[in-house]
Formats: C-alpha cells, structure tokens, sequence
C-alpha cells in the first residue's frame, strides 16, 4: 500500500477537518488567560528523573482526535510512555468551540502547553507561522523523510523547512449514501462499490432516480455554517474538476468554470436542495434518520460509530445499510479533502521540556508504540514503517477500516493551509446560501471569492 499511497499522494493530498473547526490567526489577549493554562500538577520531585533531558513533567493539550480526546484511551498511552521515560504528562482536553481560544490566552499568558496535538491549519499556518511553535525538523532523519508520505510531511512544513507538525494520522473526507434507498431505487447500478467511485453522469442519474421513487429532497447541500464544509467544497471542486486554490496556497480560485459549472448544476436538480437551516452535523443526523439519502459530510468516524438508536455500525436508525462512497468526479477518480493530525511544541523557552516533548512525540509517532497511538486515533498511519514497527496492516483485523483505506489513494491538496483560511470558510457558505436564495452563480461565486482573498479576513 505504501508504494500506491506514495505515488498518488505525489500528485496531490491532504488530510479533515475532519477538524471542522476554524480558528484565529493570532492570539488576542484574554482576561480569562490564567485559568486557560494548565492547572498545576504538584510536588515534581516525586517524579522520577526524566531519560536524555531535565523536565520530570510536560503538558500536553489534545483537540478531540478520535479517542485521543478520551481521558482513559490516552492514559493508557502516557502512563506507557511514562514508565518507559520517568516523564510524567499532563493532559488538557479541547473541543472545537472554545479550544482556540484557550489556546490564543494560554499563548498571550506565556503559559503554553509543551505539546499540542490538532493539524496543519493550526499548527503550521498558525501558531507555527506567528513564531511560537518549535522546528521539528530535527526529529527526522532520512528514513523518516522516506516512511512519511510525501505530501503529509509537506503539509507539515512551511515554505522554509520548518517542521512544524510532526505528523501521526490521517484519513479522508467522503460521502454516504443510503444504500438500501439506492437498491430499492434502483440508483444502485450507478456505484462502483468495489472501489468506492462514481462519475459525475452516474451521480446525477442516481439523483434522478431517487427522487423519481421518493419525491422529495434526497440530498442537501447544507449551508448553516462552516461545519462540515469540506464535504460541500468536495462536491463542488470534483464534479468537473475545479479548483479551491491555486498550486501555492496563495489565493482562492472558485472562479474556476469547472466550480460553477457544478454549482448550477447541483441548482438545478430536483432532489438536492441548498439548505440554510443546514450544517454539516445536521446533515449527518437528517441521514441517520433516512430523511436524506445521501450525506455529503462523512468520514471513517461516521461509519463506525452506531447511530442514536444502537442499530449498530454503518446503518441508519431504521437499521438500513450505508456505504461511504467518494464524491462524484467526470472521470470517477475524485480527489479527497481529508485531515492530517500530529503533534506540534510550544517554544516555551524550557529548553528541558522541549526535549522532553520530543521524546514525547517520536515515542508516539516514530516507535514501536506507534501501531498503539495510531489505533488511539481511529484513523490511518501517515507512514508504513516506523523505526522497524509494520503499520500497513495494523487495521487488517477491522472490516470496516481495512475497507475504507481504498479511500486513501484519492486524497487531493491539503490546502487548508492558505492565506485567509478562517475568512474564507465563512465565505463559502455565505455565498451557498445566496446561491440557494436564488442569486446568480457566476456573480455570487466572484463576490464571495474576492471576500476570501481581501487580507481583512485572513485567519
């Protein structure tokens, strides 16, 4: 899998937000900064003395990465790495409301957390661009260079080297479809479920079909706000093959003909509506209870976890089947919007504690605990090998993530990472719900892109 994944990933990747949150570019001062910090954590001297290094403790702050947001599946892992290490860690867990901003006054504080796992829209083109985040670069050598996918350590890594991220997971953004609906629609024909692809004809047929048996909206493209939106730029983007930004990550192109012309398509079609009351999760919960047929907002987290009413992994409340399915494309090679997510360092200023987060990260992230900290996550390795540990076939035993990894090939830019990215993401359903109102589409999509674009929304 390796070789396929390097080759493709060559072209054009990644890996979502998945982190559907956005956040600040800079962070601003706070009167809540101190009880942001970490608490402190007691009397370091019990603590036994830490292994190549002075620190005894390090903080580490975690947004909710699959189980890495749950306080008993990464106790398990510290409390490993701290019998191994004598490095004792403290552990801060964030969500996607008010984790930015606990982080922007933990920063203002100069109380930062020592490490802090999230992804590249942060890590990088945030924190680490404003100065805070510390070079990670040293922690790879050239073996690392060659296991890590190409694209994922350049996602991790601004214009002059710096590494920024050190990377652990990834997975990529799909769609869902009701596959019971489609079967008894007869849209069934028109999925390849082998590979998981569709073209954008067999889409449009199978639309058609489920609203000729169902009469009513079948899919949504939801507009409430920025959650889930890379299900709807992927839709957009891989219909005719249109572009969110340039090669660089240097400015917004949804001018792109190719996207408008995928917009007045998806306008034009009974059974998708453009919907304001709408958000990615929304969507999602709309889906489960089989009101829409088809999902835009999904990923390997959707697909494992059982519904509301216990009916059990890929099945909708009424016990229906689901099949994930990649986003329609001309030629049914879609390109995937998906997430990276690893571990950055705060420049504290402790030079003890910054090696001591390092020891920290390539125990996690390059060892052989690494197979444990990738399955802490639900999500796939970043790299196949790590220091003689096989991680290819770490999900072999699972059914359901062994199939999804075909997905994985198919994962496109990781452009999260350009100039404006929070601006931009409230453009982007601002200008679906005027297009859904009724507006011009080749006008909406000019207006919204140029707000993208103005440097007063960089974020």
């Amino acid at each position: 899998m390796k070789k396929i994944l390097a080759l493709v990933l060559s072209l054009a990747m990644v890996v979502a937000l998945a982190s559907c949150g956005g956040g600040s570019s800079k962070p601003a001062a706070s009167s809540g900064a101190a009880n942001s910090a970490p608490a402190a954590s007691g009397d370091k001297s019990e603590a036994p003395a830490a292994s190549g290094n002075s620190a005894e403790e390090i903080t580490l702050w975690t947004y909710p990465i699959g189980n890495w947001g749950k306080e008993d599946v990464v106790k398990e892992l510290t409390d490993a790495f701290t019998a191994e290490t004598g490095i004792k860690v403290s552990v801060e867990y964030l969500d996607y409301t008010n984790g930015d901003d606990k982080v922007n006054s933990a920063i203002t504080a100069k109380n930062a957390p020592d490490v802090i796992m999230e992804g590249p829209e942060r890590l990088v083109a945030n924190w680490g661009a404003n100065g805070y985040m510390v070079d990670l670069s040293d922690l790879m050598d050239d073996t690392d260079k060659t296991e890590i996918y190409e694209n994922v350590l350049s996602a991790c890594t601004n214009s002059e080297g710096a590494v920024y991220e050190y990377p652990l997971v990834m997975t990529a953004h799909c769609m869902a479809v009701n596959l019971t609906a489609f079967k008894e629609a007869g849209a069934d024909q028109y999925l390849d479920l082998d590979t998981h692809t569709w073209t954008t004809e067999n889409f449009i047929k199978a639309v058609d079909a489920l609203y000729a048996k169902y009469g009513d909206t079948v899919a949504a493209v939801y507009c409430a706000g920025q959650g889930g939106d890379q299900g709807t730029r992927a839709l957009v983007n891989n219909m005719y093959g249109g572009t969110f930004t340039n090669a660089d990550h240097t400015a917004y192109t949804w001018d792109d003909p190719a996207n408008i012309k995928a917009l007045e398509q998806l306008k034009s079609m009974d059974g998708i509506a453009f919907d304001a009351s709408l958000a990615g999760g929304d969507e999602i919960a709309k889906f489960y209870q089989g009101t829409l047929k088809m999902a835009f907002c999904w990923n390997i987290a959707q697909q494992l976890n059982p519904n509301a009413a216990d009916t059990g992994a890929g099945k909708t409340i009424s016990g229906e089947d689901i099949a994930f399915m990649s986003f329609p494309s001309e030629t049914g090679e879609s390109k995937l919007c998906g997430g990276i997510w690893g571990f950055g360092v705060f420049n504290n200023g402790d030079d003890g504690k910054i090696a001591a987060a390092k020891e920290f990260i390539k125990y996690m992230c390059d060892s052989e605990h690494t197979a444990d900290a990738v399955k802490a996550a639900n999500y796939f390795a970043v790299r196949d090998n790590a220091e003689g540990t096989d991680l290819s076939a770490i999900w072999a035993d699972d059914e359901i993530m062994n199939e999804y990894q075909v997905l994985m090939p198919y994962l496109g830019d990781y452009y999260q990472v350009t100039t404006g990215w929070a601006g931009a993401r409230t453009a982007w359903w601002n200008m679906l719900q005027k297009i859904g109102e009724g507006a011009d589409v080749t006008e909406a999509v000019q207006s919204y892109m140029a707000e993208a674009n103005n440097p007063t929304t960089e974020g």
